[in-house]
């Protein structure tokens, strides 16, 4: 069984692992000024990092049913300490690409803790997820008022030089306090990678959710990404620390995932995931009739945030009830389903941005989530039928 302290180590490990992602959003502007970049050059550096990031969850995180997940952990962290050591001293704008995809695709780490968590608390798989997401979330959110700031009063390399201190630190307590757990799967590395294609074939539910988790997360990364030019604009002209406290707005969201997870035990999650869209539909709605208050802002930010979480919480409670021996490629095929979703969303988010404005950026918003309200719908007639 899993203890309270290993709980507690595996979600600070997912939450600074999965920040790295996330980095880059609020100082996009900073970073610009600095290299004297236009906002469609900086927008791709989240777009390279969330593709760096599902190119890690195909070819690396399956790796977790095949090798000890723990060495498996400790290796993408070191991996990517030495990646966030190149992001503190280089000002190129095509090196940093190259770094931000290496970024993404070794902050994969918390898609192997999870499933890791999984094993090993077999009798209360939504709670556990539902804590350890939280800490992943936390990390993703605080990230961006803690780049923000850093990026303020000091520069954008500073971030990524305290990033690779975190990570470090992370390594040595997973080294210290997770079990070596031996793998399952002892055929070849094609065979692993084909077989994760093949858990796409075998479950209906998984391609269901992982439709949903592409739309989701595209509204969500589309969202973080266009929102610093927004608010770095009129009537704001906000400041990178300014931005990044939207973060914290998120964080009391946040700390709902693990009552999120305890309910995704308990209650049908289609009807869950319903009324999470409809919260996120009411979120853009409201910055896109009143997108020059402040508090509107204020608003749909925690209010999409928890739509986000709700759903992603109650879709890996949902792919977790399926076959324990391939928690890791099923995992892989949800996460890269869902973070392709992200990097397409980002990257339309920044195209809308360049040719509409807000007005276009929340057409593309408003689109994507009535599309997610048809996948949860139709999910949620077939199972009444059922």
């Amino acid at each position: 069984m899993i203890s309270k302290k290993q709980i507690l180590i595996m979600s600070a490990a997912a939450g600074v692992n999965a920040a790295n992602i996330y980095y880059s959003q609020p100082i996009l502007n900073n970073i610009a000024l600095n290299l004297n970049l236009s906002h469609g050059q900086v927008g791709n550096l989240p777009v390279f990092t969330q593709v760096g990031y599902g190119l890690g969850l195909f070819f690396l995180t399956p790796l977790g049913d095949m090798i000890d997940r723990k060495k498996l952990i400790v290796f993408l962290q070191i991996s990517l300490v030495f990646t966030l050591f190149g992001m503190t001293i280089i000002d190129n704008i095509n090196s940093l690409y190259i770094l931000s995809l290496m970024t993404g695709l070794f902050a994969v780490a918390p898609q192997v803790i999870i499933p890791m968590a999984v094993s090993m608390s077999p009798n209360t798989k939504g709670k556990v997820v539902g804590t350890i997401f939280s800490g992943l979330l936390i990390g993703i959110l605080i990230a961006r008022t803690f780049s923000g700031y850093m990026a303020h009063w000091f520069s954008w390399h500073t971030v990524y030089g305290l990033s690779a201190l975190f990570v470090f630190l992370c390594i040595v307590l997973v080294q210290k306090t997770l079990p070596n757990i031996e793998p399952n799967y002892s055929s070849s590395y094609i065979s692993l990678l084909r077989s994760t294609f093949v858990q796409m074939k075998r479950f209906a539910l998984l391609r269901k959710v992982s439709l949903l988790g592409v739309f989701s997360f595209g509204i969500f990364s589309s969202f973080w990404t266009t929102l610093t030019f927004r608010l770095s604009e009129g009537p704001f002209h906000y400041s990178s620390g300014t931005i990044g406290l939207f973060g914290i707005l998120a964080v009391g969201g946040a700390l709902l995932a693990p009552k999120l997870g305890k309910l995704s035990d308990r209650v049908n999650p289609q009807l869950t995931k319903f009324l999470a869209v409809f919260t996120i539909i009411i979120s853009i709605l409201m910055i896109r009739w009143f997108d020059t208050y402040v508090l509107a802002f204020v608003l749909a930010t925690i209010l999409l945030d928890i739509g986000v979480q709700a759903i992603q919480i109650n879709n890996f409670a949902q792919i977790y009830t399926l076959d324990e021996e391939a928690h890791s490629r099923i995992n892989t095929a949800y996460m890269t389903s869902m973070f392709l979703g992200g990097s397409i969303g980002t990257f339309i988010g920044v195209k809308c941005w360049e040719f509409g404005g807000w007005n276009f950026v929340t057409i593309q918003l408003l689109s994507w989530s009535l599309i997610a309200l048809i996948i949860v719908s139709s999910s949620y007639k077939s199972i009444k039928k059922t």
